[in-house]
């Protein structure tokens, strides 16, 4: 499978006005590193992001396909930072246009959307912010393109670059067509010369042309990564009893939230109902229900208030919820690319998540009886492929990774991945030559007699010698291979079948009605009697779905203080409904982890934790410091020697000149002689933000007079009540002092003898 850049290097597009395509890759590559960490609080790039950055920021067309998890987001929210102008973002769901501004306006970034959900007084006040020059990113659903003036307008808002997420909604070919998609093209009609930037997760070769074509691309570059999730683990079991068998696996995970995905809205509601009645914290979501009570269940879902929805595949796509633990298929899915994307909803933070699918042949017979509704023949001979090589992936006995990244073109290079059920526990093998010989040749037998081939269940009919209307029509019943397994159940010649299939002794076509025929390499062994081992199929266990968290997930986990880290997700949920917002906004379950591994007490060790941004450290540095000084207060501090280090060693104090832009602004505005309220009420913000500001300046080496905050008289107040004290939390200090010298005096303070510390 190809990875990275395309090896054709296409034609650079020159943008009028764009004077980002004038910087040298090296000046890009160092202004987009030193956002990364100011703004999103992160040392590196994960695999491409940084790649696809440059080519859209040159003013290339751009494809990019990352798995879920990956950081696609990033790959243009930090390009807007850069750009003068305008990002449209083409997004299909209005919830995850909200999710994804909230995480933007925490982050300092200026953003908005435009979408059904606002009223008409809501949607003048954006228009004229995006008029006024107000916001780097705007979030739009694809049928507003077409919606009255709007193209008139987006070409008075200083567009420079156009993104479509969830790009393979494009293309018919994909498992996930939206027709508003296709008037995409009207965006590079309106803006023939800014480049667009395609992303998605899962695209065939088929799906990436059409993509290509339908957006009117002009020689893209394309970023094409690994389709591995190497945090996620596989596990296929027989289905028994699937109520017991999600209960049982939720019920080890009280603290973790998943999703359990159901065929049918019925089924959706049965599974809610039996978790609930049971104790467990869960909701229903499906196309039947009010557009308000789904919104509704969304959000508890999102806000950590519901642990589990069980959902059809009418819930997931753009959902922006990164601590999914575990997703479970209750019923088959479909085809491999849908049940793909859909296990990809877990582990989107990079930290260890379980996906469990309960497979029965029941599952199977349900969904053909569903095809013969679909009256298109092309059609339902792809839905028939697809469900072939669903069951394929579940009867597999070999690397599930390995299965999943083959069928999107992609050779897995070990033998074993760690992290499956066929990997970990290796099925029992057994000696099928003699069942080989004989289903190869009722293949064989079949084909010769009537010049036709049948289908797995047709062949297990004559095998076990039923006398079904279409045996003795056809005359099978006459074969010499009739009747010599009798002592087999049909579903067990079906399940040798499958097996023989995967080996390449037989192959399965796409007409109508799937028939079996003979491979070369299957007549070679029927003629030379070669001996063949398949692997037996593991029996229904009620147990076996009971796997404790993260047996089976290994890659991601990052050890740390549990009881720590349960504080935090209880402060951050706090601050996070206080503000309205998930819990995940405010920090992901990655930073908490870090925070309970590293213990930072001071604003540069806050500063280096994965996650935290200058905008972060500011709003909720002292909090969650305070939080961690009043654990250790009463609880040891533990070490964690499974990592050399969490985070990145300590670096020197960056330069003046990295300073953020927001604190260079409030910068100016003091040294111009505003005081820290007008500044406040100038620019928007709360005064404790200003003074955060000014703090972290201070830090960093901004050559800022002590005598402009506060008098010697304070300060030797300060000196003596910050004497023996260590914890980040001024509280202590500010009762001390009996409340007369205000926090944001204190927090000045702390930066100047932090400074001073440095120094020396």
């Amino acid at each position: 499978m190809p990875r990275g850049r395309s090896p054709q290097r296409p034609t650079t597009h020159s943008i009028p006005g764009f004077r980002m395509a004038k910087r040298t890759v090296s000046d890009l590559t160092k202004q987009l590193q030193t956002l990364l960490k100011q703004v999103f609080g992160y040392d590196e790039f994960r695999p491409l992001q940084q790649d696809i950055m440059v080519s859209s920021l040159e003013g290339r067309d751009t494809v990019a396909i990352l798995p879920t998890g990956a950081g696609k987001s990033l790959c243009y929210q930090l390009p807007a930072l850069v750009r003068n102008g305008l990002t449209v973002v083409v997004s299909p769901l209005i919830a995850l246009m909200k999710d994804q501004v909230d995480q933007l306006h925490t982050a300092g970034v200026g953003a908005t959307f435009l979408n059904s959900s606002l009223d008409a007084a809501a949607q003048r006040q954006r228009t004229r912010g995006l008029a006024e020059g107000q916001y780097k990113l705007l979030y739009i659903a694809p049928e507003r393109v077409m919606l009255g003036d709007f193209l008139n307008q987006l070409a008075r808002w200083r567009v420079e670059a156009l993104v479509v997420d969830e790009a393979h909604c494009i293309s018919e070919w994909g498992h996930d067509f939206r027709p508003d998609y296709r008037n995409l093209n009207e965006l590079r009609a309106a803006h023939p010369t800014v480049p667009i930037v395609a992303l998605t997760a899962t695209a065939t070769p088929q799906v990436r042309d059409d993509i290509v074509t339908q957006l009117q691309l002009r020689d893209p570059e394309i970023f094409l990564s690994s389709f591995n999730r190497p945090n996620l683990s596989y596990r296929v079991v027989p289905k028994e009893k699937a109520a017991r068998q999600v209960w049982s696996f939720a019920s080890a995970r009280p603290e973790d939230s998943g999703i359990v995905y159901c065929q049918s809205r019925k089924s959706t509601e049965s599974m809610a109902l039996m978790l609930r009645e049971a104790g467990l914290p869960a909701i229903a979501y499906h196309a039947g229900m009010d557009a308000e009570e789904r919104t509704k269940n969304q959000e508890a879902f999102i806000r950590d208030e519901a642990r589990i929805v069980c959902a059809t595949v009418a819930f997931g796509m753009g959902i922006n919820k990164p601590n999914v633990r575990y997703v479970i298929h209750a019923e088959l899915p479909k085809n491999v690319e849908g049940y793909y994307q859909q296990t990809g909803r877990a582990g989107r933070d990079g930290l260890a998540a379980d996906c469990l699918m309960l497979f029965s042949r029941g599952d199977m017979m349900k969904h053909i009886a569903f095809l013969e509704e679909i009256t298109n023949l092309q059609a339902k001979q792809v839905a028939r492929r697809q469900l072939d090589q669903m069951v394929d992936y579940a009867d597999a006995p070999t690397c599930r990774r390995a299965y999943l990244l083959g069928y999107f073109g992609e050779e897995w290079p070990a033998d074993n991945c760690g992290n499956c059920d066929n990997c970990l526990e290796p099925r029992e093998t057994w000696d099928a030559t003699i069942e080989t010989q004989k289903l190869l040749s009722c293949i064989y037998r079949i084909s010769q007699k009537s010049s036709f081939s049948v289908g797995w269940r047709h062949l297990a009919d004559v095998l076990v010698g039923a006398k079904t209307e279409r045996v003795l029509k056809w005359g099978h019943e006459t074969l010499s291979t009739y009747g010599i397994g009798k002592e087999k159940s049909r579903e067990e010649w079906i399940t040798v079948g499958r097996q023989l299939a995967l080996l390449g002794l037989a192959e399965v076509g796409a007409d109508k009605f799937p028939t079996v025929s003979l491979t070369e390499k299957g007549m070679a062994t029927l003629r030379q009697r070669t001996v063949v081992h398949l692997t037996r199929q593991p029996e229904p266990d009620l147990k076996a779905t009971a796997v404790a968290p993260g047996r089976l997930a290994k890659a991601g986990d990052i050890p740390c203080d549990d009881g720590l880290f349960h504080q935090l997700r209880v402060l951050r949920k706090t601050l996070a409904d206080a503000r309205n917002v998930p819990p995940y906004v405010i920090f992901s379950d990655v930073t908490l982890r870090y925070i309970g591994r590293e213990y930072p007490r001071s604003p540069a060790d806050f500063l280096r934790i994965p996650g935290v941004g200058e905008r972060k450290l500011a709003e909720f540095g002292d909090t969650f410091m305070g939080a961690v000084g009043e654990w250790l207060a009463s609880n040891p501090r533990l070490t964690f020697p499974g990592l050399a280090s969490a985070v990145p060693p300590p670096r020197k104090m960056p330069a003046a000149a990295t300073i953020s832009g927001t604190i260079q602004e409030t910068l100016k505005s003091f040294r111009a002689g505003a005081t820290m309220a007008a500044i406040a009420k100038t620019r928007g913000f709360a005064i404790s933000t200003i003074e955060n500001h000014l703090a972290q300046a201070i830090e960093l080496g901004e050559p800022l007079d002590a005598s402009d905050f506060y008098n010697a008289r304070e300060a030797e107040k300060m000196r003596k009540a910050f004497q023996d004290h260590e914890s980040p939390a001024l509280s202590p200090v500010f009762e001390k002092l009996d409340g007369k010298i205000s926090y944001g005096k204190l927090k000045i303070f702390r930066a100047f003898a932090t400074r001073e510390r440095a120094d020396d």
